[in-house]
């Protein structure tokens, strides 16, 4: 792809997700997903592969049925209330419009789309589509929040946690698998949304941190399933022992930056007298715990640190990717600053 063009594809992805993060009218927030939809599309096809146009497609599809809810909802509420202001919102556009960005986000029950997309885009692409699209439909929800309807979004955040422990633990492809931990992740965030909007911004801040990591590392290793991650030990051993850590942190085990959400959250349920919810997500997070141990396992077990079948250099030049040494170190040594991070949150 031209430089010029991924140039402005890639301005029209940050002016999109800052118009629906700076805007207070629903027409306004609505064109800057539009433009995010539009911008990454090109993004999607340009590896000129039919399964690359397939997913291209069928996000496009996703999309623009979330999108025609959004506007309905929003001018239902208009229709009723007189105003289209994104605070002030009637109990059914609140409920529609919780459905649209669900979509969007690709939470359960509506995220058959996400794996599907995800396996047929490089991993560049796949790393914008699993942090950056999120933000601004999440950015929606968390401004709506008060709004919402507790016991629908409790429904779909146990739903997603489960369906995203689930689907991946028969995966073998490392794209399908993040898509997978991507909507277990939601469920998360949209567990704790109309309790504490603080904990949902913090969860999202390492979550994205977390994808990040990992994104970076596969493009490095080249890896795009498990059998490519088990010859990572024999070209990088540090950069694969470091993966072994980052998905420790995407299961949520102490003492990881991704421990740090998942206890606050549960934390914060047990307050609101939720136990039950409160188990039945700590047990479904144990899914998804159990493909990233696989995972592990995979990289450090399966494969002699000597031997190697395959025409491997034993040492390969890693692409410059500065941003990685940063993101690894904030997704395993957070922990130790999350009074910090709260107070600036809030």
């Amino acid at each position: 792809m031209s430089p010029y063009a991924l140039s402005v594809l890639m301005s029209s992805l940050a002016v999109g997700t800052v118009t629906t993060l700076s805007s207070t009218h629903w027409f306004l927030a609505w064109m800057g997903l539009e433009i995010n939809t539009l911008a990454i599309i090109p993004l999607m096809t340009k590896m000129h592969h039919p399964r690359a146009t397939e997913s291209a497609t069928k996000y496009f599809l996703t999309q623009a049925t979330a999108s025609a809810l959004i506007l309905f909802s929003t001018t239902i509420n208009a229709w009723i209330l007189g105003e289209w202001t994104i605070t002030n919102l009637n109990p059914m556009s609140s409920t529609i419009l919780t459905i649209a960005l669900a979509m969007k986000l690709g939470i359960a029950p509506f995220h058959l789309w996400l794996p599907d997309v995800l396996q047929g885009l490089n991993l560049m692409t796949g790393l914008i589509l699993s942090t950056w699209q999120k933000l601004a439909p999440m950015a929606l929800l968390i401004m709506i929040s008060h709004q919402l309807n507790s016991n629908l979004l409790m429904m779909m955040a146990i739903l997603s946690t489960i369906v995203g422990g689930w689907g991946g633990l028969n995966q073998i492809q490392m794209r399908k698998i993040m898509a997978y931990s991507s909507i277990a992740h939601l469920g998360w965030m949209i567990l704790i949304l109309t309790f504490s909007p603080t904990l949902t911004i913090l969860n999202l801040m390492i979550y994205i941190l977390l994808t990040t990591s990992m994104f970076m590392m596969m493009i490095n290793l080249y890896s795009t399933n498990i059998n490519k991650l088990a010859t990572s030990w024999l070209k990088t051993p540090t950069l694969s022992a470091l993966m072994m850590i980052t998905l420790m942190a995407l299961g949520g085990l102490p003492p990881t930056s991704g421990f740090l959400p998942k206890w606050l959250i549960l934390q914060e349920m047990t307050k609101q007298h939720m136990g039950l919810i409160s188990t039945i997500m700590a047990m479904s997070a144990l899914l998804s715990l159990f493909f990233y141990l696989r995972l592990s396992y995979a990289i450090s077990l399966t494969t002699a640190p000597n031997i190697s079948n395959s025409n491997l250099v034993w040492r390969t030049k890693l692409k410059p990717l500065t941003a990685l040494p940063a993101s690894i170190v904030m997704s395993l040594l957070l922990m130790p600053i999350t009074p910090l991070l709260l107070t600036m949150i809030i």
